[in-house]
Order: structure tokens, then sequence, then C-alpha cells
């Protein structure tokens, strides 16, 4: 009875040795390790071109028509679209020479400029859109289509469209946009 259960021991000792090499020897082959961002495309396919770009005019109670291409080296995680106000005009834009604007902000003509009704302003309420969604296991390239309503009691101006793309090993890319919504 000793000797059985000297014996599984050994048999467990050897196994545990074994696998924990096997796991060491794939841990050390750079060919799997995963160390590329992904990227999100300018371009859509031959059908679609991207959605929205940098200072598109929508209307309160609109749809946003989301578009995007996302590629990945090894394999896509997921993605997350966030949509806030920028009527303080911050700037964290990843663009730089979209349509006309410096650093993500967009130039307001004449007929587009907001002017700020203190009162009123306050009044309304500034939108607020934060949401993830899974892309598929297995997927090096996604065609990412998300219908975005536009709530008609927002506060018109300026706002930022903050795309983040993920990967499965957890690297992550930005882009940020910005749009305006009017009456």
């Amino acid at each position: 009875m000793k000797k059985n259960i000297l014996l599984s021991l050994m048999m467990a000792l050897v196994s545990a040795v074994v696998l924990s090499l096997v796991a060491c020897d794939n841990d050390s082959d750079d060919n799997t390790k995963d160390t590329t961002k992904p990227t999100i495309l300018t371009t859509g396919s031959e059908a679609s071109v991207v959605n929205p770009i940098n200072c598109q005019l929508y209307q309160r109670g609109d749809t946003i028509h989301f578009f995007y291409v996302f590629e990945d080296d090894v394999e896509l995680g997921n993605f997350n679209i966030e949509i806030h106000d920028n009527s303080d005009h911050h700037s964290h834009s990843t663009e730089s020479d979209d349509h006309d604007h410096e650093g993500g902000e967009c130039s307001h003509d004449e007929d587009h400029e907001h002017d700020v009704d203190e009162h009123h302003h306050e009044t309304e309420k500034h939108w607020v859109y934060n949401q993830d969604f899974q892309i598929p296991a297995g997927q090096r390239r996604y065609e990412a289509r998300v219908d975005i309503p536009i709530p008609t009691d927002i506060a018109e101006g300026d706002y930022h469209f903050m795309i983040r793309v993920t990967d499965r090993a957890g690297w992550m890319q930005l882009k940020t946009i910005a749009i305006i919504v009017e009456e």
C-alpha cells in the first residue's frame, strides 16, 4: 500500500514538472505574444464609409449611424463608444488635420455659432453616452455598426465622440473626434 501511495505521489510530481516545463516553453515563444495595439481604420469597406467623422453636424432626435473597422494582428477583444459634452472646449483629440480644424476642435461659422444663454443652458442636460460592445472571439478584423439615437432634450453644442478598441491581450487604441448637435 505504501508503494502505491509513493508511486502515485511520484507520478503526480513528474506530471507537474512536465506541465510546468511545457507552460514555460510556451511563454517564451515570442510568436504568441501580442505586443501590438489594435487599429481603428479611417476608411471603411467598399460599401460603407466611416461614420461619424470629425466636425459632423447632427440634429437632436437624429440617429448616429456608427461605422468603423477595427483590426488587430492577433485577436480583437471589445470596443467602447463614449459621447460627452465639450462645451468647455477641452481637448483629448487624436485628430490633427481632418476637416479644417485644429487639435480636434471644430471651427464654427456664424450660422453654426452657439450663443450661450446661461439660464437656458443650465436647464438642458448634457448628453453622456458610454457603452461597451463585445467583438466575437477569433476576429482579427471587425466592422462595427451601432445606431445611436440622439436624445431630443439634450443641450445643443459641441460633443466629443470617443472610440476605444481593445484587443484580447489588453492593448487599447483611442480615436476621439468632435461632433456638433443642434436643434
